[in-house]
């Protein structure tokens, strides 16, 4: 052999032992596959459905083994083997795989499940690179059960109640249903964890007839749901009549109606405020009542603005009238108190401040979380001396009175709230109402928990 074809000779050998060595490199790689697992609860109820995604862009995936385990043994639930090859990886390189565990044959109890996966990789003798992902979960295919404590359950039509419950293990959500209304309840009051609080209100619009439940919703899913004895006292409300002056509306539509169609007359734009400005003010307001802190700030019976007469009450139907015309019509959901400009507006009960700053046709507006879903509100103010976020005491000066947003002259509108429900703020002043409604029930359902 000449000296030429020598080199030839070696160089295909070490163009072979190169393309080998390539070959070995990617067929040794060490990347095991990757598993995510969509839907799993570490709570199942009767059924759980699971996908998993399995994926491995070097090698292929090879085999799929999916176990469940229980009680110490195991039920096959997956058992898959994907074709590859000698020299390049296999065709899977991602695969899901939809599962659906019928959880209620296997009993409650504490369960698990694994899932084994390999790829085409030649490490590991050939066996591929392995992953295992264990994840343990409870079956749990019992709803919850609702034992009502509290009795006397009372409420008047636009007013609240208040209800004492245990629930038979950690829920989800728990809390009283109001013909389509939801008040959640809350735990950390009672020594008991179990034992909860939820103060729910009827609506203006909600009278004798509404259906009224305790319902719960454990980790797994499982819904529980129990009625309580109760009485709804119907309630009629006053009607009022508002005549509108050009000036009124002259001065309301400019301050509040923010040029948002200058091409419209006076009244149009007065009654964007008072229908359109007023649902979106009213759906903040009721957003801030339902991140309530899930603790009783309050005790006793609310502060009412000092030496002020009431100039309209809660519930009030009123109708706007425009030169003889009833041209708008709304319910008027608070209480109107009238003393000197600008007196002091003292907080009707300790609380911490959910919010502080204008808010359209209520204008310079406060809003106190007493806890556990309950809120006051004060608006039309003239200054405001407090901040989000600080704790006040009963009695403490939150800002002085005046005629900002839709007020026809200084005034502090005071308004209740219990959750997202706007309610009558007559019974939180009155301390006889307080204490057979709230404060007795607390008293008999328990032990109180260490700062509750």
């Amino acid at each position: 052999m000449g000296k030429k074809a020598a080199m030839a000779v070696a160089l295909a050998l070490l163009v072979v032992l190169a393309a080998g060595a390539v070959v070995l490199l990617l067929r040794l790689e060490g990347q095991p596959p990757t598993v995510v697992v969509d839907g799993f609860a570490s709570h199942a109820g009767a059924n759980q459905a699971l996908t998993l995604t399995l994926a491995d862009p070097h090698s292929g995936l090879s085999t799929v083994r999916v176990e469940l385990v229980k009680d110490g043994k195991q039920v096959v639930l997956v058992d898959r083997h994907f074709p590859g090859r000698w020299i390049g990886a296999g065709d899977h390189r991602e695969e899901k795989i939809a599962l659906a565990i019928d959880t209620a044959k296997l009993g409650d109890g504490e369960a698990l499940l694994r899932i084994s996966v390999r790829d085409h990789s030649w490490r590991h003798w050939f066996h591929g690179n392995p992953v295992l992902v264990e994840k343990p979960f409870r079956i749990d295919t019992r709803a919850p059960q609702i034992q009502v404590l509290s009795r006397a359950h009372n409420i008047r039509q636009g007013g609240a109640g208040l209800l004492v419950y245990r629930i038979s293990e950690t829920c989800r959500q728990s809390g009283v249903r109001v013909g389509e209304g939801f008040f959640p309840g809350v735990g950390g009051y009672f020594q008991d964890p179990l034992t909860m609080v939820c103060f729910f209100a009827l609506s203006h619009e909600q009278g004798p007839g509404t259906r009224m439940a305790v319902e719960a919703e454990d980790l797994a899913g499982n819904a529980g749901r129990t009625g309580f004895i109760h009485h709804i006292r119907p309630r009629s409300f006053v009607k009022d009549a508002i005549s509108l002056s050009e000036a009124f509306i002259q001065s309301a539509a400019s301050a509040l109606e923010q040029g948002r169609n200058d091409k419209a007359t006076p009244l149009e734009r007065f009654l964007a405020v008072n229908r359109d400005l007023r649902v979106e003010n009213d759906r903040v307001v009721r957003q801030i009542g339902r991140n309530s802190e899930a603790r009783l700030y309050w005790e006793g019976a609310f502060l009412r603005l000092p030496a002020s007469a009431p100039r309209a009450g809660f519930g009030d139907r009123r109708d706007y009238i425009y030169q003889g015309t009833v041209v708008d019509q709304q319910v008027h959901l608070g209480v109107d108190l009238a003393s000197l400009a600008q007196s002091p507006v003292p907080a009707a009960n300790r609380g911490k401040v959910a919010h502080v700053g204008d808010l359209g046709i209520y204008g310079q507006t406060v809003i106190i979380d007493h806890g556990c879903g309950v809120m006051s509100m004060y608006a039309h103010l003239s200054v405001i001396d407090v901040q989000v976020g600080q704790v006040v005491e009963k009695g403490q000066p939150i800002g002085r009175t005046g005629a900002t947003g839709l007020a026809a002259g200084d005034h502090l509108h005071f308004a209740m709230l219990v959750h997202d429900t706007f309610v009558t703020p007559v019974e939180w002043w009155d301390d006889h109402w307080i204490t057979d409604n709230i404060t007795t029930k607390l008293t008999e359902a328990g032990p109180v928990a260490t700062g509750g």
